[in-house]
């Protein structure tokens, strides 16, 4: 989520019992293949005068097949690999994650189950501008809001990732900007990145501006620490992020360490299925370029160099030894 390798005859009986005595053509039973059987020690053997019945043979003097277990004696089996497999997919893959607010509207509703990739986690991958990200509650983003008490079976089933945890502290929202971005929102918008203004109507709740007018934290201009993300909802009128969690240890900030992992599509329900890709704002060109003039660079050019010396010098060695001993 074995199969029991049966011994078999090559199919030229005929030619091995040829010439043979006739107590000596009847195959040992299936069950007696073992590591050393083939001894003369306790004078068993294929000889041993025992008809074929006796030592579990078939009346045609082929082998008995062994009995397979029932389907009751595997099925524990078969939902223990199971459960093994969907606990190791939620650790290391995928886990499911339902939306319990509407400050993602309208990208995600309440009640939608999102699947979240932490497979690239792992490989070094950190989040991108545009993404929709599952992190940890950072600093108590979280404080006084009610946690619901799971049942017995929505414990185990959370636990092997085949329903979303009620208890894990765990937020999700837009990338606004990674280590290194200027960050700037004023009036009603539009939100700048590194001085290029978003055009955020593909994912905005529709009626709300980009930014918010207000003194507790919808007007700024800030930079992105390194390791740190900043993070905002669709829904901008509705949703406590970034801006707002700002008297925080992270100043709002989100280190990159509490992020679970991308989410990737919306498994649920049905009739909602469809992926979350990063919109088309976030690859304009001149987006990256303030944001990555301090950070150190290799060029492609450089990698290709450093990748052909140990090439070359291997070369010279083969062919240089090669033609020394052809002179000498």
């Amino acid at each position: 989520m074995g199969d029991a390798a049966v011994g078999a005859r090559s199919g030229r009986e005929g030619e091995e019992h040829r010439g043979r005595p006739a107590e000596a053509a009847y195959p040992a039973a299936d069950d007696s293949v073992t590591p050393g059987n083939h001894s003369a020690a306790g004078g068993e053997g294929p000889g041993d005068g025992q008809p074929p019945a006796e030592r579990g043979g078939s009346d045609d003097g082929s082998p008995r097949a062994k009995q397979h277990r029932s389907f009751w004696k595997e099925l524990p089996i078969l939902i223990g690999i199971a459960l093994v497999l969907a606990l190791l997919i939620k650790t290391f893959l995928v886990q499911a994650f339902s939306i319990p607010s509407d400050s993602m509207q309208n990208t995600l509703q309440q009640g939608d189950r999102v699947l979240v990739d932490k497979l690239t986690p792992w490989f070094g991958s950190e989040p991108e501008r545009g993404e929709v990200v599952v992190f940890h509650d950072p600093d108590n983003w979280l404080a006084g809001e009610p946690t619901p008490e799971p049942n017995p079976l929505q414990k185990v089933l959370s636990w092997i990732g085949l329903m979303p945890s009620a208890e894990e502290k765990d937020l999700i929202k837009r990338v606004i900007g990674v280590g290194g971005d200027t960050i700037e929102c004023k009036g009603t918008g539009p939100l700048k990145v590194n001085g290029m203004a978003l055009d955020e109507s593909s994912y905005v709740y529709p009626g709300n501006t980009p930014c918010s007018q207000d003194d507790q934290g919808g007007q700024f201009k800030l930079k992105v620490p390194e390791d740190h993300i900043w993070v905002m909802g669709d829904h901008r009128q509705n949703s406590r992020d970034s801006r707002y969690n700002r008297a925080d240890s992270n100043e709002g900030f989100v280190p990159v360490d509490k992020v679970v992992g991308r989410a990737i599509v919306i498994a649920w329900p049905v009739n909602r299925w469809t992926n979350l890709p990063v919109p088309d704002t976030f690859d304009q060109p001149g987006l990256d370029a303030a944001s990555s003039a301090g950070a150190p660079s290799v060029a492609p050019q450089g990698l290709a160099l450093a990748g052909a010396v140990p090439l070359v010098l291997w070369r010279r060695r083969r062919y240089g030894g090669g033609a020394g001993r052809e002179e000498g």
